[in-house]
């Protein structure tokens, strides 16, 4: 069975692209982005497989 790890990660909005190609390259998937605490912040959810 897959074993998953998650982060959060707030989006700025002058670097979303920049941010979410760095945490791709680093094998994570973009899984949603929803709103933060306040309607000017977006937090992006990511998953990757756990290597065992």
């Amino acid at each position: 069975m897959k074993k998953w790890e998650y982060a959060t990660v707030p989006l700025l909005v002058h670097a979303t692209k920049q941010i979410l190609d760095n945490w791709g390259q680093d094998g994570w998937e973009l899984v949603t982005v929803l709103p933060g605490p306040n309607p000017e912040n977006l937090v992006a959810y990511f998953k990757r497989e756990v290597q065992s």
